[in-house]
Parts: C-alpha cells; sequence; structure tokens
C-alpha cells in the first residue's frame, strides 16, 4: 500500500524558501547553534516533535469550548475522565509541560544524594534530577549498544542491572521508564520488560513511574512487534502499561498532539497530596496547572486522536520512509526505526571527524546549510563530558543527529526533500568541517552554547 496521510489539509502555511548564502548569514548569527536559529529562517523543522504537531478540527472545535473559570472548570472535569479512562489514576494534574510535572514529582518524592534509575533520562529529565542533588542512573538494555541490531525492544532497561542497583548499597527514590526511549534511539519498551521492571521496584519498595510522553507510540510498537498483542489495539496496550506503574509524567505536546501541555498521574493519596501543594505554589490551581481550558479541551480530544490506528500507521510509515531514503543515500540511522524520529549515524557517515570535533553536530550543521533543516545532535556535544576551556573530556558513546518528525505537519513531498539534502552530503561526506566550542553552560549546554568551524 502507497505512503498516504489518513487526513486532508484544511489550512497551510507558507514556509521559508532559502538561498544557502542566507543560511550561511543565520548561522554565523546564531553562533553555530540551531537552537539560536530563527524559524523564520528554517525550510524544514525537525529540531524537536514537541508542541510542533497540527491541530485536527476538532481539536480546534473544542478549544472554543474551553470554560475559563479559575477553579473547577468543565475543561478540566472533560480533561481528567479522558485521562482518568486512559491510565487509571485517580490523581490526576494538568501542568504547562512535561518538564514541570518532572519537578513536582522530584521535589516531593526525591531526597539529595539519592539515585534515579531509567532505560534512558532524557536532558531535562536527567537536570531536574541532578538540581535536587541526586543522580540519574541510566541501564539500558545491552541490545541497545549495537546500532544496527533489528532488535525490536532496545529501549528495554537492563532487568539484571536494575536489580542489582536495587539490591545495592545505592539509595534508589524511584525507577522512571521512558517509553518510547528517546534518548536510546526512539527504540520501545516492550510490556514483558515493563512489568518485569515495576515487578523489581515494588519488591523493593521503590516507585515505579512512566515516562509517557509518547506513550502511544510505545504503544502501536508493541503491536507491531511483541507477541501476544498483535490482536490488541494501541489504546488497550496504552492503558496496560499505565495499569504496571504506581504514576506518570508526561510531556503532552508529543502525544497529545498539542502546542502545550504535561500531566502528572498518581496512585498514593499521601504522594499526591505533596505533589498538589507543589504544584499550587509553582505551576496554578489543581484544575489547571497553568493551563488555559481551551487547552484543556484540546489535551483531552488530542489524547483520544492518537491512539487511532491508523494515525500510528501513518506516523511510522512516515519516519521509516526517512530512514529508507537516507540508507538509500548511504547513511545508515538506528536501527530498526522508532515512529517520532530517524537518528543518522552522524560517526559512521563523518570518520574523519573525530568526536573532539562533534561530527553529529557537523552533520546537524550541514542538514541547515544545504536544504535549510533544523534538526539535534545527540552526540558527544550533547553527552559528552567537556572541560572550562570547551575541550572533550570523554565521548559520547554514538554521534547521531535525530530528525524528528512533527505530527500532521509535512506530507511525503517534504520528507523526500529531507531524502535529498541527505544524499546530496553523503555524495561528499569530507568537506563537512568540524567545529568548536566557543561558550558553553555547565548545564544543558546543547541548548545554549555556541560553536565554531574548524579548517
Amino acid at each position: 500500500m502507497p505512503l498516504m496521510e489518513p487526513y486532508r489539509i484544511k489550512v497551510v502555511e507558507p514556509i521559508p524558501i532559502t538561498t544557502r548564502e542566507h543560511r550561511v548569514r543565520a548561522l554565523e548569527a546564531a553562533g553555530y547553534n540551531p537552537f539560536n536559529l530563527d524559524a523564520a529562517d528554517v525550510t524544514i523543522d525537525l529540531l524537536s516533535d514537541s508542541g510542533t504537531g497540527a491541530l485536527s478540527a476538532e481539536q480546534q472545535s473544542a478549544g472554543l469550548r474551553g470554560d475559563e473559570s479559575y477553579a473547577g472548570a468543565r475543561s478540566f472535569h472533560r480533561f481528567r475522565d479522558v485521562v482518568d479512562g486512559l491510565t487509571g489514576y485517580p490523581h490526576v494534574y494538568p501542568v504547562h509541560q512535561g518538564r514541570a510535572a518532572e519537578r513536582i514529582l522530584f521535589t516531593a518524592l526525591l531526597k539529595p544524594g539519592q539515585t534515579v534509575v531509567s532505560n534512558t533520562h532524557f536532558d531535562t529529565t536527567r537536570a531536574n534530577v541532578e538540581l535536587l542533588g541526586c543522580k540519574a542512573l541510566d541501564l539500558p538494555c545491552r541490545e541497545a549498544k549495537d546500532l544496527d541490531d533489528d532488535a525490536p525492544f532496545k529501549g528495554d532497561i537492563d532487568l539484571d542491572a536494575l536489580e542489582s542497583v536495587l539490591t545495592g548499597p545505592q539509595d534508589v527514590g524511584l525507577v522512571l521508564m521512558t517509553i518510547t526511549n528517546n534518548g536510546g534511539g526512539g527504540q520501545p519498551v516492550s510490556m514483558a520488560n515493563l512489568a518485569a521492571a515495576g515487578a523489581l521496584a515494588r519488591r523493593h519498595g521503590v516507585p515505579f513511574f512512566l515516562d509517557a510522553a509518547r506513550f502511544a507510540e510505545n504503544a502501536w510498537l508493541v503491536t507491531q512487534r511483541e507477541p501476544g498483542y498483535a490482536d490488541h489495539t494501541p489504546r488497550q496496550v496504552a492503558e496496560l502499561a499505565f495499569a504496571l506503574a504506581d504514576g506518570c509524567v508526561a510531556s503532552l505536546k508529543k502525544d497529545a498532539i498539542v502546542h502545550i501541555g504535561g500531566l502528572l498521574g498518581i496512585r498514593d493519596p499521601e504522594l499526591a497530596q505533596r505533589c498538589e501543594l507543589i504544584l499550587i505554589a509553582t505551576e496554578g490551581f489543581r484544575t489547571y496547572g497553568g493551563l488555559s481550558g481551551g487547552n484543556l479541551e484540546m489535551l483531552a480530544q488530542g489524547l483520544l486522536e492518537v491512539t487511532e490506528p491508523e494515525y500510528l500507521r501513518a506516523r511510522a510509515d512516515a519516519t521509516r520512509h526517512v530512514a529508507d531514503l537516507a540508507e538509500a543515500a548511504g547513511v545508515s540511522s538506528v536501527r530498526p526505526t522508532g515512529v517520532h524520529a530517524v537518528y543518522l549515524n552522524a560517526g559512521r557517515l563523518l570518520p574523519h571527524l573525530p568526536p573532539s570535533r562533534f561530527p553529529g553536530f557537523a552533520l546537524a550543521t550541514e542538514l541547515y546549510l544545504a536544504g535549510g533543516i533544523r534538526c539535534a545532535e545527540l552526540g558527544s556535544l550533547y553527552l559528552g563530558e567537556v572541560d572550562e576551556a570547551g575541550e572533550l573530556l570523554k565521548p559520547a558513546p554514538y554521534e547521531l543527529v535525530r530528525l524528528a518528525i512533527p505530527r500532521r505537519v509535512y506530507t511525503q513531498s517534504h520528507l523526500e526533500y529531507v531524502g535529498e539534502v541527505i544524499a546530496e552530503i553523503a555524495r561528499d561526506p569530507e568537506r563537512v568541517p568540524g567545529y568548536r566550542l566557543v561558550e558553553a553552560p555547565a548545564l544543558l549546554r546543547h541548548f545554549n552554547c555556541r560553536l565554531a568551524p574548524v579548517g
């Protein structure tokens, strides 16, 4: 069956078509950091799939029905009912985005010196853990180390390592499973692994939570890859996944297909009460959490739409199409392809650049210069250790570039354009220069750093 988007377009927005000369000037002014670029200078924006999706007609209509009462609004009750039906969590709090949910939960739950264990923490999650004086420990499964391995669930946590940590001397305050595993190449987590990890956490009296930003995409891949779930709908798998955990944090800017919003869901009433006090002090009243009534209505509608099988099938097909185009051009990516992003193997494409010259960043920069495509590096700039002078001390294990596909935004022809730009770079990869750090903040440096080309 040919690729086809399961929707038709009702509203369009022009995208900037720029020259290479324009892009060179824009990137120089941005300190060669794509986060510093103005959107007006970007043709295809694959920097993030967070809050960048297109709203449906039903979501737009729901937003107009928003009840903007300060407390107890009708829109909150609709949001709560939809979330309760999906997750079963008795305590549901809206927040403005996922990192707010993380901060509230971690502040209420963790003590300085404790360890949070995950399959892989994403950047802001790790920062919220470390800002509390705690340690973020990643325990990805063994299969995740081989980028070319087609193992179906490379987002799983290493259960043996998890059990060792839980029985060891470390004071573990939380086990947090990220579905899908964004920092691990957008790979899914199996239901078997979720169940086993949750059982281990309960046996040791440690809370077990989900980072559920991409719960629907994880559920879709479970129906496609895990034995025993082929006859389940994505919605049924998602409900089963939430049932395995004590609660969740989620950026709903991903799998609720909205521009703003997040969720904190909790089973334990005492923990919920502590979180509620922090939420009221920092985000807003418990029934709006910093969001408008219109936002809550669109969130509720998006949570219903995101588990539709045809939507998820088309989204997975589109992402796989980009990966196939890159592969045809000789550029490998993390296998198997997930749903929300393609992770190009920049280290393999640019072997002339050592990790100290940030090959992942170099490829991301060249994608912008060659075709106006903005994307994000997940390599030594993001994950490596650098000294005060910006020199690399310890490289990342891999040099990747993430092409995050916004939901319901780009058509097949846009994605084929991305493939053509990748192919153009792959024809002469040795001309891509390396980069050095010029300015680098101590925390989350990839958001605010500035670089300069070398050679």
